[in-house]
């Protein structure tokens, strides 16, 4: 997704997602059956002449000027949620604005850099910028819920309430098509929430990325070794948290001679195909070649806290033999150093 003056709703993740099919006004409305707009208008009640009547309350339709669409101008869409992807944070809605309360000024000061660091990533035009306020250009969005182009700006500011810090974010400004008209409410909910989701995202990602950097300097080294599972079966271990062997191991088998196909980390394995490196490949790393086939084997990583088990398997599901795994461990030791 190019997220620059146009931001498409459609590619991101953290989007809605719309479960209907057909054109933008069918995703938005009811489906047909709008013959409640011809009810006749209440009448007064006329009770027969000598009955008692009786009035429950809980039927009671309430009086005033009541404002809203009905019809086809009523959005069926569900509210748009902004993601708590902020530790410590509490989120609030007021009048369509996303308003994120910290505690710290420290995570204020972090949010806040996040925002930059988004606006200037995305391409994102700023009309005004300070210390403590930006205000953007227009930014375009382009879904298939919306018949026409919707374009917005919005206004991201920073301050301090009752002893707490607060970031909020603000659609000021909009556009449907090239006519700028007042946002509505709805407008205001779904594409206040959707900018705002964007920062949370990029918030998510910056701290898993410092904690992934963190994580990887604490151990320069990662030993490996032969071990068993719980089950007493022979295993690769190494010794390294899952998380940080699993962003290694796409660097590391590829040099081994393994073109990876297929990952999956909520499952831990990795499937890749063989292929023996060249003579100067092992006289480099000084061990024997493995005695593999050309094939594609599985490679399941396990989570055991602070090691992680490697476990290979043969395409016909069946682990490699024990003497294989212990070929391999030198050669996952001497790529793991390379790749400190």
């Amino acid at each position: 997704m190019k997220l620059s003056s146009q931001l498409v709703v459609s590619s991101l993740a953290v989007f809605v997602l719309s479960a209907c099919s057909g054109g933008a006004d069918q995703r938005r409305q009811a489906d047909n059956d709008f013959d409640y707009l011809n009810t006749p208008s209440l009448e007064n009640w006329t009770p027969l002449v000598g009955s008692e009547t009786r009035f429950y309350t809980n039927y009671q339709i309430p009086q005033g000027d009541f404002k809203g669409g009905v019809g086809n101008q009523v959005d069926i869409r569900p509210p748009q949620q902004v993601l708590e992807l902020i530790p410590g944070a509490r989120i609030e809605r007021d009048n369509g604005d996303v308003l994120i309360w910290l505690l710290r000024q420290d995570e204020a000061d972090r949010v806040w850099q996040t925002a930059q660091t988004m606006i200037k990533e995305r391409d994102v035009k700023v009309r005004e910028s300070s210390d403590s306020r930006i205000e953007t250009e227009w930014i375009t969005w382009v879904s298939e819920d919306e018949t026409t182009p919707l374009s917005a700006r919005y206004e991201l500011s920073r301050s301090v309430k009752n002893g707490r810090h607060l970031v909020s974010l603000a659609l000021i400004d909009w556009r449907q098509g090239d006519q700028s008209v007042a946002p509505t409410y709805i407008n205001k909910e779904r594409y206040s929430g959707l900018m705002a989701n964007i920062l949370t995202a990029r918030y998510d990602l910056s701290v898993r990325q410092e904690a992934e950097r963190k994580a990887s300097e604490l151990v320069k080294q990662i030993p490996i070794s032969m071990g068993t599972d719980r089950s007493g079966l022979p295993v690769i271990i190494a010794r390294s948290s899952y998380d940080i062997l699993w962003a290694r191991m796409p660097k590391i088998l590829p040099e081994m001679g393994f073109k990876i196909e297929e990952r999956s980390q909520s499952q831990g394995t990795i499937k890749a195909k063989y292929s023996e490196p060249d003579d100067e490949f092992w006289q480099e790393i000084g061990v024997k070649p493995i005695e593999l086939k050309s094939v594609v084997y599985t490679f399941q990583l396990g989570d055991l806290g602070n090691r992680t088990s490697i476990n290979v398997t043969a395409p016909d599901g069946k682990p490699v033999e024990e003497a294989l795994l212990k070929d391999m461990v030198p050669v996952l030791a001497a790529m793991a150093k390379k790749h400190q």
